[in-house]
């Protein structure tokens, strides 16, 4: 769902980085010119502009945008651009002209960071604060659209990592939604033995190779993975030999799709019976819905079961977020917007719209198999993880997510795509530091 942040280029070191970021510059123009459809990032009375590079949420975005001019005067304009590499490239360089949008659709954590340090966003801390003590944001969620201390954008949605499952088929075969490690597998042999695969796994667009991997991580040792991701663990240690000791052992068991197969096929899959579970974000529900699946009686969801009975309980939590550019044309516009957003009466319509939770915790699913993914997360207790992609340093993030894929393709072995992994991160983690000196 939140694509932005998500792309299947190879990292570059910082040096040449900045080479084809300034040689890129001069093509400003053409791509600005084409980073919406054609449609004009200039002021238009009544409206802000949104840079989003989902076009299939381009409804949601005019639905929500009807209930916040009900408050702000102000609906909302998407202007949508497909690729992905493209709508990031597009927004970096237009952030600090007159041709930046008025809002701008983001990923959270060090992707918002690294946006941010270039600077031209947005100051919202006030507004932020304003959401805290109303309690329509969660507290533990500022860190993650912060930068040196100062929000630098709002919550767009909230959306938990779960397994998906065919409801029709575990009930074929005598199967129950797993609530522990145990029967997990019971479930993956029995679906494999009816010739079912039971866990769909893909790397197409790049991004996807992080799922299983921080899920079994975090499912073997969730502390560990927080230390993981704060540069405080290595990628060699026990925990995350562990889980992908796990992840080869499924592989070449045949439990999982080869890595090729694209997740847009996931919901037919689950609905014509080809493969028994999909983990992704809850968002996916949306897809459910598009391919006729009913929640609750088609297909319903639970999270991946904790390794060892002893581990606390966990989940992977992803929030895009909305940023303005302080050159945005309707900066006051887009300002109103931004603090109107997390408004129940807006955050119902797009919450119903993406069929998902919505970044107001005051705000419940109104699809039920998502509400009872919220009821289970406060009954447990879950510890809230940051999603990998947001986690680190992007471009620490992006090479190992490519080292996750090549290992998914069968390319190097588990210890081996760890050692690059974690010599990765001793370097990307080191030049992150140096750049924030």
């Amino acid at each position: 769902m939140s694509a932005s942040g998500r792309t299947g280029s190879a990292a570059a070191p910082l040096a040449r980085r900045r080479f084809l970021a300034g040689a890129a510059a001069g093509t400003v123009a053409v791509a600005a010119g084409g980073c919406a459809r054609g449609a004009s990032t200039s002021a238009q009375p009544g409206t802000t502009s949104i840079s989003n590079d989902n076009a299939t949420w381009d409804d949601g975005y005019r639905a929500a945008g009807r209930e916040l001019a009900k408050i702000t005067g102000y609906a909302l304009r998407p202007l949508s651009n497909p690729s992905v590499t493209s709508y990031q490239q597009v927004v970096q360089m237009t952030l600090q002209t007159s041709n930046s949008t008025d809002l701008v659709k983001w990923a959270s954590g060090y992707q918002l960071k690294r946006l941010a340090r270039a600077g031209g966003l947005t100051d919202l801390t006030r507004i932020w604060e304003g959401y805290a003590a109303k309690g329509w944001v969660r507290r533990t969620s500022r860190e993650a659209v912060s930068y040196r201390g100062k929000a630098m954008g709002i919550p767009l949605y909230e959306s938990y990592y779960v397994l998906f499952y065919s409801k029709p088929v575990f009930r074929k075969l005598g199967l129950s939604a797993p609530g522990s490690w145990a029967g997990l597998l019971h479930c993956a042999e029995v679906l494999k033995r009816n010739g079912i695969t039971p866990f769909l796994a893909s790397q197409v667009g790049g991004w996807p190779a992080i799922e299983w991997f921080q899920e079994l991580v975090s499912k073997v040792d969730p502390r560990f993975y927080q230390r993981l991701v704060a540069g405080e663990a290595s990628y060699t240690d026990d925990p995350a030999r562990r889980a992908m000791d796990i992840w080869h052992d499924f592989l070449r068991k045949g439990w999982m799709t080869s890595p090729d197969f694209d997740q847009a096929r996931g919901p037919g899959a689950l609905k014509e019976g080809t493969v028994g579970m999909f983990l992704h974000g809850t968002w996916q529900a949306s897809g459910m819905s598009a391919a006729g699946m009913r929640p609750g009686t088609d297909y319903g969801a639970f999270f991946l079961p904790v390794v060892r009975p002893a581990t606390p309980e966990s989940v992977i939590a992803e929030s895009g977020v909305f940023a303005v550019p302080s050159r945005a044309a309707s900066h006051e516009a887009a300002t109103a917007n931004v603090a109107a957003w997390l408004d129940p009466s807006v955050q119902r319509v797009w919450s119903d719209f993406l069929q998902d939770s919505s970044a107001n915790p005051r705000v419940r699913s109104s699809n039920p198999v998502v509400a009872g993914l919220q009821r289970d997360i406060a009954r447990n207790h879950r510890l809230a993880l940051v999603r990998y992609w947001e986690s680190g340093p992007p471009s620490l993030i992006q090479g190992n997510t490519d080292d996750l894929g090549g290992f998914m393709a069968g390319q190097t072995s588990p210890a081996a795509t760890l050692r690059r992994m974690q010599e990765r991160a001793r370097e990307e983690w080191a030049a992150w530091k140096r750049d924030e000196a």
